[in-house]
């Protein structure tokens, strides 16, 4: 199985609970799966590693990998790696971004990414995460939501990849939010984008690795992100 890039429609959509949830379910089905992000932000925390993002999908992987290498960089203020960069003077590490993430594909068969925000996050003026997932060279997989307004969020999003020539896996919605029908969601995303919908996650309360697996293998088409 290749590595996956997980993207969003905007942030906030669920990403991290899709890639752990994702990265449970693999490592449930007796694949060698690793995690990473590649970029994260916020408030540290005072214990364990400083993302809890990062943390959540470690233990979902069932990985220990040196955070270094699963966060390479964190930015201790909410914001995108170009305007962390402009307030905090810490440029973004692309270099070692990139070279992290091949040593962590050396440790593992295949390795999840979860990106920051949506396609045209900012990491520098000119270099956005769309620009990331083309030097990785892999494909990538796009959380949308459920609400009204997914769908022009969704098909911006298609062809930007499209238009860096990223190959798409499949689009998976994340159904915590209530305004659009999910079925008629569904069809309208496929009918309009060309891109196969793998299905819609409800809202998890249980992070527990197998409760994730039962969940994604229940309302997911794993078996197309596995060819």
């Amino acid at each position: 199985m290749e590595s996956l890039f997980i993207t969003g429609t905007d942030t906030d959509v669920g990403k991290t609970y899709v890639t752990a949830g994702l990265a449970a379910s693999f490592y449930e089905m007796g694949i060698d799966i690793g995690v990473m992000k590649p970029f994260a932000a916020g408030t540290a925390q005072k214990k364990g590693l400083k993302s809890e993002d990062v943390e959540i999908l470690s233990n979902a992987a069932h990985v220990s990998d040196p955070e270094n290498l699963v966060n390479p960089q964190f930015f201790p203020i909410p914001v995108s790696p170009y305007t962390a960069w402009k307030q905090l003077k810490t440029k973004p590490k692309i270099a070692t971004i990139l070279s992290s993430f091949k040593k962590l594909s050396k440790l593992h068969d295949t390795i999840l990414v979860e990106g920051m925000g949506g396609v045209m996050t900012p990491i520098l003026k000119d270099y956005f995460i769309t620009d990331l997932i083309k030097e990785m060279k892999i494909p990538t997989v796009i959380v949308a939501r459920s609400k009204v307004g997914t769908v022009n969020h969704t098909i911006m999003t298609v062809m930007m990849c499209q238009k860096y020539t990223i190959p798409i896996k499949g689009i998976i919605i994340n159904n915590f939010d209530e305004g659009y029908p999910i079925n008629q969601l569904t069809k309208d995303l496929e009918n309009l984008t060309g891109i196969k919908v793998l299905g819609t996650i409800p809202f998890i309360k249980d992070m527990n690795g197998k409760s994730l697996y039962r969940i994604f293998k229940k309302n997911l088409d794993l078996e197309l992100l596995l060819k």
